[in-house]
């Protein structure tokens, strides 16, 4: 660590890593940015599964490919790896040793899959009572799936999000699609980053860790929202509307001039700011449109009164003018676009880190801005098995002698 950096919200929190893709990743990055110590346990030679998810390959200074993939680098900074192999006696010793040393450790094995290892929490409770253990998989550690292998599309379509997304039926380029990123992913490494926090405090009073059972298909539906909710209490089923919001109108996009653009009117004093805007101020005072339920009841007459008047002029014109008078709109940006605004460079959400491979590598920046204890990066995406000697010296004193030892019986 860079000893002229602050110590971190979670300095002096040690996280064994065991897990991979992006969720459990996602969560030891979080974890890691926030100032925990998160080493990343791989498997020898082959490392995290999406060491190999490209291209694109992050380049050298002189444009050849390092083998570093964008996937992983997106999840993997600020930890430190070391390559352990779970199948050998001495990697599984090694890894109950480094457990001792844990707060927490992250994993995500199909369930009962670090039993027959000894890793599983039961095992590691006895030696590390204080461990706080966080278990992701996609179905839970119970139930009628709990054995079956989860991933984020799957939960995408099984947690009822590819329901609510897409095109509405009987409407050119219909049908259920997955949002553009995994989300479940994401948003089970955000819980699980919660739920750790918790058992973290609560160990404060305690003195004992615990178990955490997260699955995929359980945040997916707890991230349906409204959308949940509306169907728990009316008993419809919602139905797919593209890009139109189930509850609020017009909370959607709009064909322009040039292209298409976002209005996203939330209370009726919008909605009469925006019809001066569109020169068409009678509509607010029209009673199928004054209120917000009666704009969702006639919802099509009004869309397409608006669709009339948008495609007149071009996405710049509009956004430049509802901004004046405060209707919140704005265009589609694509991902050039978004890096190249200028309130997104004004907040630094790029950020450059030296690499031992590459000059540099490009991330995104974490969103949480802290006044005390700010966000550090203090570490690139690590290389596989970078800091397998100086983990093992750092967390168990290990000597160069049983570090060399440990390589000749393949455990690390």
């Amino acid at each position: 660590m860079d000893s002229t950096l602050h110590p971190g919200a979670l300095a002096g929190v040690r996280v064994l890593d065991l897990s991979r893709v992006l969720a459990g990743p996602w969560s030891g990055q979080l974890l890691a940015d926030l100032g925990a110590d998160v080493v990343k346990v791989e498997r020898p030679c082959a490392g995290d599964d999406t060491r190999a998810w490209g291209p694109p390959w992050l380049s050298d200074p002189d444009g050849h490919s390092t083998g570093e993939s964008a996937y992983y680098l997106s999840a993997n900074r600020n930890k430190r790896s070391v390559t352990i192999d779970l199948g050998q006696p001495e990697g599984q010793r090694l890894v109950r040793q480094l457990t001792s040393k844990a707060d927490v450790l992250l994993e995500n094995f199909k369930v009962g899959g670090l039993a027959q290892y000894g890793l599983d929490y039961a095992s590691l409770k006895t030696l590390n009572p204080r461990l706080v253990y966080c278990s992701i998989t996609g179905f839970g550690q119970t139930g009628p799936y709990a054995s079956r292998a989860g991933y984020d599309f799957l939960i995408q379509g099984m947690g009822g999000l590819m329901s609510l997304t897409g095109r509405a039926d009987g409407t050119e380029g219909d049908g259920p699609l997955k949002a553009g990123v995994a989300l479940t992913d994401i948003m089970t490494g955000l819980y699980a980053t919660v739920a750790v926090l918790a058992a973290l405090k609560r160990r404060e009073q305690s003195g004992e860790g615990q178990h955490i059972d997260l699955a995929l298909l359980d945040v997916q539906i707890a991230c349906l929202a409204n959308q949940a909710a509306n169907y728990l209490v009316s008993g419809v089923v919602p139905r797919r509307m593209g890009n139109a919001h189930p509850n609020i109108v017009p909370y959607q996009d709009f064909p322009t001039a040039d292209g298409y653009m976002i209005i996203a009117v939330g209370n009726d004093s919008q909605f009469a700011s925006l019809c001066k805007t569109l020169g068409r101020p009678e509509w607010s005072g029209d009673e199928r449109f004054a209120i917000n339920p009666q704009r969702v009841k006639h919802r099509s007459e009004l869309i397409a009164l608006i669709h009339g008047i948008t495609v007149r002029r071009t996405t710049d014109e509009w956004v430049a003018a509802m901004k004046a008078v405060g209707v919140p709109c704005g265009p589609i940006n694509t991902l050039d676009r978004v890096f190249a605004d200028q309130h997104v460079k004004s907040r630094h959400t790029r950020i450059d880190m030296p690499h031992p491979l590459a000059k540099q590598v490009p991330l995104v920046a974490n969103p949480i801005r802290m006044s005390e204890s700010p966000v550090q990066y203090r570490r690139a995406p690590p290389t596989l098995g970078q800091h397998t000697d100086e983990v093992l010296l750092d967390w168990l004193d290990a000597t160069a002698a049983e570090i060399g030892d440990l390589r000749v019986r393949n455990a690390i």
